[in-house]
């Protein structure tokens, strides 16, 4: 085919027009959507991810709520789950369990190194110590890289590179926003109440017996990507 034969094509037909309802509806030119704005955005939140949270998100969190049967049917159209635990008030998707049916992957993942794995056990007991306390829990920068000491002898590395594996299992925890930097502050943050969701009592107690022999015995658990 050439340029003569693309020109002389009959165009493709126009979609149909709206019907005057979904006109009423539309947000802009060729819309065909039937959810509200503000259910958009927070659809598109839960996409991006990692989570809704009613702090950080004070707008979408009601939106979320009000509209979540619909969010749920068009997640599930994507063979996602909603997750909310409206007492922490933290919303996010996962990959619904569909049993043998070949269904896509659209959730990225992204594999944890050795540090990066103590690390989120270490927050996540974090969050447990604070949530039996009744309030927020706040970690320093300092502070993490001082408790994961114990785990230094388990890597072959010097202190110096110790602390910058640390260093980027905290950055990484950052981006994911496991940790949210507290305003004001340089190098305090509040660990988010989702750890909780993606992180259950059940698998800490588990992963906290397999890390306790890890200490004592000196070994990683297999090769650590950064090593």
């Amino acid at each position: 085919m050439n340029w003569s034969d693309l020109e002389d094509a009959e165009p493709a037909s126009a979609p149909q027009d709206a019907s005057p309802a979904e006109a009423a509806r539309a947000l802009y030119p060729g819309d065909r959507g039937d959810l509200a704005l503000d259910a958009r955005r927070a659809l598109c939140q839960l996409l991006a991810g990692p989570s809704v949270d009613a702090q950080r998100h004070p707008q979408l969190w009601p939106a979320l709520l009000g509209h979540e049967d619909a969010l749920r049917a068009r997640l599930s159209e994507l063979f996602l789950e909603l997750v909310i635990d409206r007492d922490t008030g933290v919303a996010f998707t996962r990959q619904a369990d569909t049993g043998e049916l070949d269904t896509p992957i659209l959730l990225r993942t992204a594999p944890l190194t050795f540090i990066d794995s103590v690390l989120l056990l270490h927050l996540r007991q974090q969050l447990a110590e604070a949530d039996a306390q009744g309030h927020r829990a706040v970690v320093a920068e300092a502070g993490l890289v001082e408790a994961l000491t114990v785990y230094e002898k388990n890597l072959s590395t010097d202190r110096a590179g110790f602390e910058r594996r640390v260093g980027a299992a905290i950055v990484k925890m950052k981006e994911s926003h496991v940790l949210t930097r507290l305003r004001g502050s340089e190098d305090r943050y509040e660990v988010s109440p989702a750890l909780k969701l993606l992180f259950p009592a059940e698998d800490v107690q588990a992963l906290t017996a397999v890390y306790r022999t890890l200490r004592e015995s000196g070994t990683a658990a297999g090769q650590d990507p950064d090593a």
